[in-house]
This record gives C-alpha cells, sequence and structure tokens, in this order.
C-alpha cells in the first residue's frame, strides 16, 4: 500500500471504530439498565422474513430509521444558525479527540512499519485536553441559541461542571507525563510494556493510581453521565437540548455515547497499557513462528466456539419456535447459522488449507488485530462501567458537583502530582 493510502486509511479507521461504537453503547446501555433494573429491556422489534431481533440490536435500527425520518421542525424564537451549529460541532468535537489514540501496535509490513493511529502528534494528550474542551462552547451554545430559560439554565451548570472537571483531568494527566516522561499517547503505551515492582506490568494504574482515579471521576464529569448528569436534568425538563428534535438531537446523542468511547480509550490507553498484554511485547507476537502458533490456535477456537454457539442457538430454536407467531419463530434457526455453523465453517476451510506458517507481513497484521482486540476488550470493560455507574448512583446536587471539584478534586490533583515528582526524584519509578 502506498503512503497516501496508508494515510487514508488511518484517518478512516478512527472515525470508523467510534461510529460503530454507537449502536454497541446503546445496546449497552438499554440491555445494562434492564438487568440492573431487573428488566428484560427492548426485544421486540425484527427483521421481517428472518425474524432476527439481535437481543434488542434490531430496535436501535428502527430508532435510527424513525429519528431520520422524523419532522425537521425548527421553533420560531430560536437563534437559527447557532441552534443547528451546536449540535454538528458536539459531534465533531468527539470524533475529533479519537484522532490521537494508537489503536494498534506498530505492524512491520512489506511496505515499512505501519500503526493505526490517526495522528502520531507528540503533544498527544495535551491535543486531547484541547480539543475536549471545545465541547464546553457545544452544550453553552445549545441552550443560548435555543432561547429558552431551562435550556440555558441547562448550558450554564454544563458549562460549569465542564470547565471545573477539566482541570482535574488536566491535573491527572501530569503525572503521567512524569512518570512517562513524554506527552505522547503512543510512547505513553509504549513505556508500558515492561514491569515494575518485578511483576506488575508498567502500568499507569500501577504508577499512578490517584491520577487514575481522579481521571476516572472527571471522564464521567466530561462525558455528563450520572452521577454528574445536570447538563441535560434528565429526570427534568431543564437540559440544554430541551428544544432539539430529530436528526439535531441524534447528534447530541451520537456525541454523548462517543465521547463515553473515548474517554474509555483514553483510560484504556494511559493507564491499561492500551493495546499491550501484560508481559508480551507485541514484538514477540509478531515473530512468524509465534504468529503461527497463534494463528492455529485462533482458528481451532474459533471452530469450536463456533459449534458451541450454533448448537446453544439451535437448542434455543427448537425450545422456542412453538411460542412465536410471526418470522420471529424463525431468529434462533438463523442465528445458528450466522454466529455459530457458518463462521466455524469458514475457520475449518482456513485451517485445512493453510500451509501453517506466516510471513513477516501476515505476522504483522495478525499482531496488529491481537492488539486492536485487546484495547477493544478494556475499552468495552470501561463502557460498561459508565453503564453501570449511571443506573446505580444518584445525581449530585450542583453544590456538591462544584464543593467535590474544586474542594477535593484540585487539591488531590496537585497533592499527587507532589508525590509524583518525590517518587521520581527517588527513582521509584
Amino acid at each position: 500500500m502506498d503512503s497516501f493510502g496508508w494515510l487514508l486509511l488511518k484517518a478512516f479507521i478512527p472515525w470508523f471504530v467510534l461510529l460503530n461504537m454507537i449502536p454497541i453503547m446503546i445496546f449497552l446501555e438499554r440491555k445494562g439498565s434492564a438487568l440492573i433494573a431487573d428488566r428484560i429491556g427492548p426485544n421486540r422489534a425484527f427483521i421481517p422474513g428472518l425474524g432476527l431481533r439481535m437481543a434488542g440490536m434490531v430496535q436501535n435500527l428502527a430508532d435510527v430509521v424513525k429519528l431520520l425520518f422524523k419532522e425537521e421542525f425548527v421553533p420560531n424564537h430560536v437563534h437559527r444558525r447557532l441552534y443547528v451549529f451546536a449540535p454538528m460541532l458536539s459531534l465533531f468535537v468527539s470524533l475529533t479527540v479519537g484522532a490521537v489514540i494508537p489503536m494498534t501496535p506498530a505492524m512491520d509490513l512489506e511496505g515499512g512499519v505501519f500503526q493505526v493511529q490517526g495522528i502520531d502528534a507528540n503533544i498527544g494528550i495535551l491535543y486531547v485536553l484541547a480539543i475536549s474542551s471545545l465541547a464546553v462552547y457545544s452544550v453553552t451554545l445549545a441552550g443560548w441559541a435555543s432561547n429558552n430559560k431551562y435550556a440555558l439554565m441547562g448550558g450554564l451548570r454544563a458549562s460549569a461542571q465542564m470547565i471545573s472537571y477539566e482541570l482535574s483531568m488536566g491535573l491527572a494527566v501530569v503525572g503521567l507525563f512524569m512518570v512517562y516522561g513524554s506527552t505522547s499517547l503512543g510512547d505513553m503505551v509504549a513505556s508500558q510494556n515492561d514491569t515494575w515492582a518485578w511483576v506488575l506490568p508498567r502500568w499507569g494504574v500501577f504508577l499512578q493510581p490517584i491520577g487514575f482515579v481522579l481521571f476516572l471521576v472527571a471522564g464521567f464529569a466530561e462525558t455528563n453521565r450520572n452521577p454528574f448528569d445536570l447538563p441535560e436534568g434528565e429526570s427534568e425538563i431543564i437540559g440544554f437540548h430541551v428544544e432539539y428534535g430529530a436528526i439535531k438531537f441524534a447528534l447530541f446523542f451520537m456525541a454523548e455515547y462517543i465521547h463515553i468511547v473515548v474517554v474509555s480509550l483514553l483510560i484504556a490507553t494511559c493507564y491499561f497499557g492500551g493495546y499491550q498484554i501484560p508481559w508480551v511485547s507485541p514484538e514477540t507476537i509478531q515473530k512468524p513462528d509465534v504468529a503461527a502458533m497463534l494463528g492455529k490456535v485462533l482458528l481451532v477456537g474459533g471452530i469450536l466456539v463456533g459449534c458451541v454457539i450454533g448448537i446453544q442457538l439451535l437448542k434455543w430454536h427448537l425450545s422456542n419456535r412453538k411460542i412465536w407467531k410471526d418470522d420471529r419463530k424463525r431468529e434462533g434457526l438463523v442465528l445458528s447459522f450466522l454466529f455459530g455453523w457458518i463462521p466455524a465453517l469458514i475457520a475449518l476451510i482456513l485451517l485445512v488449507a493453510w500451509d501453517g506458517t506466516f510471513g513477516a507481513t501476515g505476522a504483522g497484521l495478525l499482531g496488529g488485530f491481537i492488539g486492536f482486540l485487546v484495547l477493544m476488550l478494556k475499552t468495552l470493560f470501561f463502557c460498561w462501567l459508565f453503564v453501570w455507574v449511571r443506573w446505580t448512583l444518584p445525581r449530585f446536587r450542583y453544590d456538591q458537583l462544584m464543593d467535590l471539584g474544586w474542594k477535593l478534586l484540585v487539591p488531590v490533583g496537585l497533592l499527587n502530582i507532589v508525590l509524583t515528582g518525590i517518587f521520581v526524584k527517588l527513582g521509584i519509578w
């Protein structure tokens, strides 16, 4: 692949990943809230003919169609240009932040060394803080341009909250600068490949436990999630987007979930090694002999897992086909082939046709793919944590929100910087 094609691919993949995480996050939110509240969640919408409900995932598609075809109503009393611009700015900022996150290790391919990272910036984490601060403008403009006192109040609360907790987040990452000696996210992930205290991975969560807690709490506040959802005010009519509907509301909705994914990616990257597997370097995985062994294990595992999934879904189909009187009675059978038998058959064909060797390019691509899967698994864990906390903790009052940010998190962040400096000077890290 030429350099121009690789640049286009590097620019496309982060956006593709973030946009495709939106339906996954909505599904996780709906099913997670149902699990916590002892409910079933959405499970009725289905694709005619096939009967596929996909455990409620088809409901997301139905909601997209609904929002796309809803009337584009703009109230007469709003500031029209800023009213339309605010949701677009919100989505743009959320997508742009993810451009500096390294999603795979460096892959040694025939055309050179490649890494999936939109922008390999030396100021990576500073870029994140700078761009994410622009999100304040989107919610403030939405509240002000709506020309509605409730929306304006939500916008003002949003601006105060986000500015306050951006300071705490900035103080949290200062400790990372001091420990890893770089502001580049790529350098931070590479530095976490070593071990610390003989056995622990040199992850940020072990070197900066206080900073991790600060970053996590500030991340909840920056994404406007419970218990910091004062900007939306989901249980009251006071949110900054109270005057928005149809696709403009959907843009705010999408931006919120992308923010969650980006913060989860940053936590996984800065504090949990990113694409690194503990005690195993990416270079080791990309050795042809190691890659060949992993390839065989993955193919054999794919066959076994596919067969197990196919059998379980087939059993589910046989036990439920008499319950449904419409196309949903076919769902188990269709799913057993889509996610069980067909993947198992493909893995079996590849295993039989493969000669058992890997070239340098194949080993590099396999190592990059495994690193990407590791990063996504870590990210999904923290995405689930966002959902779990939202449906568990009650909302703070506004004064409690400000007290926590300015009277607790900021002093603790400054103390963490002092302690980090002492430990670095003593050579502990």
